[in-house]
């Protein structure tokens, strides 16, 4: 299929194209199969007059569709397949247990702490105990007696064994599709990425500003990525069973991942550069240009999203000659004699146009054979993080050193204190909806707490008076189940994506839901005992073990620090005559990416805690802007180091690499973390050359000499941080 993706010109194109690409993302395609794998049951069973068999097999579909996230498919069937054993055991014990309001207190109590427990495997593991918590709270209020626990549960089970056969029917008949959902909106994270940093060459853009802009960017690529090299490289249909379908998947995430680095090489002195060619214009130039290289790998998003075929072929060479001729003009005048840096810029601006290049010709060739030679030979499997399940993995974390087991102590007090609060306090019959919310906003963190309190209460009111509206003035039922519809699918499709939005959807739908079931309007009800769910959990997350992102943080900086030095080790075997393979720079290069988007994911948490629980913020911003500004000039060096096999280098460049090293590891220890393994002096200094001569080795020793200043900068701001 052939579709032309003009440019995104004028903002209500943008806006068109943002609700076109919402409809082709996996989130969209979440909410529809999550809403008639819910309400399938319901409708099919009603037509044979069992309507409440139908609705209490939707409860175990409900349930078990919160472990169907993004994933390899194996994962996702082996996850519900689980998630449909506990499940069945717990509907088992509660509906027993719910006998007696003590046996029933004793079980919300151990189940809570156990399945909380869970997210030490992992957040699929994590997502099977919420599914577990869920369905012992749906089946607290259920009026069973003894004889009709067994069968009922039974009936939830066969609801969750209907989603699961369902979900993998419908990731079956589309085997590609997640894959390319995934990879389409990671384009567009990194397309925003490039217009941030574009921003830096504008006069107008307050620098300090857009590195925060760019450090949160980061977390959201790094994430997009991991989901991607999930999906990608643990599918067998990916992989090893390798189709013209997916090797294009798998030759774009490369280039898009080398892109990526080409993009965090980019880095320059912005205020030095603004200072002495602000005046020329060009770096106007070189913003607009970047500008529309965003724009394009925006066009390539949606053309992944919408599996659409593109005959149109970007091109910027020309406005790329342009730009080399202002640049010469600026090295030929006499105000600007030096103007290598706007050259390595030409340079890195020449690397993305090919890449873009690259993959639409991905999307334009009909040559399987020339994608299969063109498809690298990589053990993909090493460039995921592979899970760890054992036992003794959740008994090792049965301390108080561990912030999981603090959590899950936290989780299985507060549900204690909110199902006693509710059989006193609450309103109604629905008195679970104390525990539901208690359970959805405790998080390990106190800022996701806080986060996703506030977003449940905002979502909740609002969402309470648009269904007062509907209920009020639009009496019609058909219009009712129309309404129903779509706000179960806007509920599921923004779960992921915008929770507040997902809350406002959910509770007219659930109002709705309850209004056809007979129960009446129940918005007072149910506002009232979010309110004491979000208040009880609000303050047992300040005061109950909580967890505050300070006293983790150096763990974070302690791991990029690491993952820097064993990235730029690379660079020292490599220049004292070592071989080093793609392969290897590529996986030290993912580990410093994601690690840093961890620390930088840690910094925005700490940020958003009470300031009387915040330690040295100013200090770690720092730290994080110099690690980027490391981790930058460290991924220069790399490309061209691998791209033009530099070996036996100058001895002063090695001596740089070490003392750089050295200093890395002297922090890493401050932080109370594991030095980087490096090379020994011995083997490094085997075949190096003793003076730099070359114009190779000249540059290599101002990027080596940046890289020392810097490392030295995060040494004077790591003692400040440990003081």
């Amino acid at each position: 299929m052939n579709a032309e993706i003009p440019p995104k010109k004028t903002f209500m194109k943008i806006d068109a194209r943002e609700i076109k690409s919402f409809f082709y993302s996996q989130y969209f395609s979440d909410g529809i199969r999550m809403t008639f794998g819910i309400l399938f049951p319901s409708l099919l069973l009603m037509q044979f007059n069992r309507f409440d068999m139908g609705i209490t097999m939707s409860l175990g579909a409900l349930c078990i569709c919160t472990i169907d996230s993004p994933g390899p498919l194996y994962h996702k069937r082996n996850g519900m397949a689980i998630g449909n054993l506990c499940m069945f055991v717990v509907a088992i014990i509660t509906g027993f247990a719910r006998l007696n309001v003590f046996t029933l207190g004793v079980e919300i109590t151990l189940l809570s702490f156990f399945f909380s427990m869970f997210i030490v495997y992992g957040n699929r593991a994590s997502s099977i105990g919420t599914c577990a918590l869920l369905i012992m709270i749906f089946m607290m209020d259920k009026e069973a007696k003894p004889n009709e626990v067994l069968p009922l549960s039974l009936i939830v089970l066969a609801g969750g064994i209907w989603y699961l056969l369902f979900s993998l029917l419908f990731f079956g008949i589309r085997p590609y599709r997640a894959a390319q959902q995934t990879l389409g909106e990671s384009i567009a994270d990194i397309a925003k990425f490039i217009r941030i940093k574009a921003g830096f060459y504008l006069s107008d853009t307050d620098i300090e500003e857009n590195y925060r802009k760019l450090v949160s960017q980061q977390i959201k690529v790094s994430q997009h990525q991991d989901a991607v090299r999930e999906i990608l490289f643990k599918s067998r249909v990916m992989v090893k069973e390798s189709t013209n379908p997916s090797r294009v998947l798998v030759l774009t995430f490369i280039d898009l991942v080398d892109m990526y680095e080409q993009i965090m090489a980019t880095h320059y002195d912005y205020g030095y550069i603004r200072d002495k060619f602000g005046a020329t214009g060009v770096l106007k130039q070189i913003a607009d240009l970047l500008n529309q290289m965003g724009d394009e790998l925006d066009n390539i998003a949606y053309m992944v999203l919408s599996n659409t075929r593109n005959k149109y072929r970007p091109d910027f060479q020309t406005d790329l000659e342009k730009l080399k001729l202002r640049i010469d003009e600026i090295g030929a005048s006499e105000q600007g004699a030096s103007n290598f840096a706007l050259r390595k810029i030409l340079v890195n601006l020449r690397d993305l146009n090919e890449r873009i290049r690259s993959i639409y010709g991905y999307y334009s060739s009909k040559s399987s054979e020339a994608l299969l030679d063109k498809t690298p030979d990589y053990e993909y499997s090493k460039f995921v993080t592979r899970q760890d399940y054992a036992a003794h993995i959740f008994s090792d974390n049965l301390s108080f050193n561990s912030g999981t087991f603090k959590h899950a102590l936290r989780v299985s007090l507060v549900c204690l204190i909110g199902f006693v609060t509710a059989k006193f306090i609450a309103l109604g019959h629905h008195s679970y909806w104390v525990l539901l919310t208690i359970i959805v906003i405790l998080k390990p963190g106190f800022s996701l707490s806080k986060q996703r309190n506030y977003q449940r209460l905002v979502g909740t009111i609002i969402g309470g008076i648009a269904g007062i509206i509907i209920l009020i003035y639009i009496p019609n039922k058909d219009v009712q189940f129309g309404l129903l519809l779509v706000l179960m699918i806007g509920t599921y499709s923004f779960l992921r994506l915008n929770y507040v939005v997902s809350v406002l959807f959910m509770t007219p739908y659930v109002l709705i839901l309850f209004k056809f079931l007979g129960v009446g309007l129940v918005v007072q009800e149910r506002i009232i005992d979010t309110i004491i769910g979000s208040t009880i959990a609000f303050i047992a997350s300040y005061l109950i073990f909580p967890s505050w992102e300070f006293e983790q943080i150096q763990h974070n900086l302690a791991d990029v620090i690491n993952a820097n030095a064993c990235y730029l080790n690379k660079i020292a075997e490599s220049v004292s005559g070592r071989e080093v393979s793609a392969m290897e720079y590529k996986l030290a290069r993912k580990d410093v990416y994601v690690k840093s988007a961890n620390l930088s994911a840690a910094f925005e948490r700490m940020t958003s805690e009470p300031k009387s629980k915040q330690r040295k913020v100013k200090d770690v911003h720092k730290f994080v802007v110099l690690n980027h500004i490391l981790s930058s000039y460290i991924a220069t060096i790399a490309s061209s180091v691998s791209s033009r096999a530099i070996h036996r280098s100058a001895a002063d460049n090695l001596k740089l690499i070490r003392k750089s090293l050295a200093v890395l590891n002297d922090v890493n220890k401050k932080l109370g973390g594991n030095p980087a393994e490096t090379s020994s002096s011995k083997s490094l200094n085997t075949e190096i050359v003793q003076n730099a001569t070359s114009s190779d080795d000249l540059l290599l020793k101002e990027q080596l000499g940046f890289i020392n200043k810097i490392s030295y900068d995060i040494a004077r701001v790591t003692d400040s941080i440990v003081s």
